[in-house]
């Protein structure tokens, strides 16, 4: 059941509170301002009356009501702007005045749940966040004089949440999750008598030998790793043998334990069948490898099977693992330290060419009713496919960095060219402030998530810092 704002307003105890502690900083004001316009909480109202429509056959399960949405709005931004987990910012809110004020929660009112707002994070997913971000740029161009004339565009990596991939370390982490995975399946149906033998410690063990091995110098570690490495993936075998067993005993048997729901049972079984295809997916990658062969859509990691390599061909980090996002910035002027408003983010596991995301881009200026006059964008965009996407969005001029086909004087040419560059520093700046270089959030969809609420963080500071339109009285 949905709560757009909580019922209770200000205490007796926030009353006698003197004025100075009453009063938001100037930053914390600016985005009160912005956060209070009603149109903010509007994509929340529209998921929710989605889910009750689709919950209309059956009104007696409609759940508890939410939190307040505004609350959970301002929570969320509030985490982006600082980098906190979900744990600290429930602490730091609950422990700080000016902080509990803002999020409109009152003094005698619990901070809600870390897990709570975790959980609502993953259910609302980012087509909410996006939406906000859409209601954030509809707001600056009504009220606060914002007229775009240029957007600048690039990708970067949104990297996810995990150690560099090596086959060893598959391995290892391959006989552990087979062995986790069993013992709960175990647990959910008594009647499995097979069990997968915890090859960790073999497994540790081969790791430690290939730390060893690439410290040397000579032309026999090559042999040793490879040696070491398809030891590792042996015991994947084997424990992947003992797995099957039990996941097929687990499938003949309709047992359950006490106390074991029947959908805990199903999830149980579900994840060991999840571990069985990625555990097979190691292997096959490690024998893959040492035959030469290539492989196409390689797995990185049990634990985010999304996430893909990314060649990015630069000389201290030639690859990252994650995915590719593309960041489009709409600016009223390309003067140097012009700073724009972001459209939604979009992004694909793996790499991804920079034409292949920028037509969901363009659609993002249609939705707002965008027009631009130029556009500028590095040497990865293809001239004849950026123009045609951009042609609903006034048909700018696109300048295309190091193109000889590129229009204008040579002095429209470098302002045109050091507008670009600017990208580059807004997407570093986007990853310093606001936590966008490092998806904390796991998979595709954790991902976009991630992004999105980045973005919307850095748009809300842009518009709290433009100047507000007069009104006519």
């Amino acid at each position: 059941m949905l709560t757009l704002h909580a019922n209770n307003g200000d205490t007796l105890w926030d009353h006698l509170l003197p004025d100075g502690a009453r009063a938001l900083p100037a930053d914390l004001a600016r985005l009160d301002a912005v956060l209070s316009d009603p149109a903010m909480l509007a994509p929340f109202r529209a998921r929710f009356q989605a889910e009750a429509a689709q919950l209309a056959a059956d009104p007696v399960h409609r759940g508890r009501p939410t939190i307040p949405m505004a609350t959970y709005l301002r929570l969320m931004v509030v985490k982006h702007r600082t980098g906190w987990g979900y744990e600290t910012l429930v602490k730091e809110v609950s422990d700080s005045l000016h902080l509990r004020r803002f999020c409109l929660i009152p003094l005698t009112s619990p901070v809600p749940d870390e897990s709570t707002v975790r959980k609502l994070t993953r259910r609302l997913g980012h087509e909410v966040v996006d939406g906000c971000i859409r209601e954030v740029i509809g707001q600056a161009l009504r009220e606060r004089r914002f007229r775009p004339r240029a957007l600048r565009s690039d990708s970067t990596v949104a990297e996810a949440d995990i150690r560099y991939p090596t086959d060893a370390g598959l391995a290892a982490d391959a006989v552990r999750v087979l062995a986790r995975s069993a013992r709960r399946v175990r647990a959910a149906v008594p009647t499995v008598t097979r069990r997968v033998r915890d090859r960790s410690r073999a497994v540790g063990k081969r790791l430690r030998a290939l730390g060893r091995t690439l410290r040397r110098r000579t032309g026999e570690a090559k042999a040793a790793v490879r040696r070491l490495t398809e030891e590792a993936a042996a015991q994947v075998r084997a424990s992947l043998r003992e797995a099957k067993r039990v996941l097929a005993q687990a499938r003949r048997s309709r047992s359950r334990a006490p106390g074991i729901s029947r959908a805990a049972r199903a999830r149980a079984i579900a994840a060991l069948e999840q571990a069985v295809g990625l555990a097979e997916r190691v292997a096959e990658q490690t024998r893959m490898r040492f035959a030469g062969q290539k492989i196409t859509d390689r797995l990185v990691s049990l634990f985010d099977p999304d996430a893909r390599p990314v060649r990015r061909g630069k000389l201290s980090k030639p690859n990252e693992f994650g995915y590719v996002v593309q960041l489009t910035e709409v600016t009223a002027n390309t003067r140097r330290g012009a700073r724009g408003l972001l459209l939604p983010p979009k992004l694909e596991a793996g790499s991804t060419h920079e034409n292949t995301l920028l037509p969901a881009t363009a659609a993002e200026l249609d939705a707002v009713g965008i027009t631009v006059r130029e556009a500028a964008v590095d040497a990865g965009f293809l001239r004849a496919r950026t123009e045609q996407a951009l042609a609903g969005a006034g048909s700018p001029e696109v300048f295309i960095a190091g193109d000889a086909d590129n229009t204008g004087s040579r002095r429209t040419r470098r302002r045109r060219a050091r507008f670009r560059v600017g990208c580059e520093g807004r997407i570093s700046h986007l990853k310093r402030e606001y936590g966008a270089g490092r998806s904390r959030l796991k998979g595709t969809q954790g991902a976009r998530i991630w992004e999105s609420w980045a973005v919307l963080a850095y748009d809300l500071d842009t518009v709290a810092r433009l100047p507000a339109r007069r009104s006519s009285s």
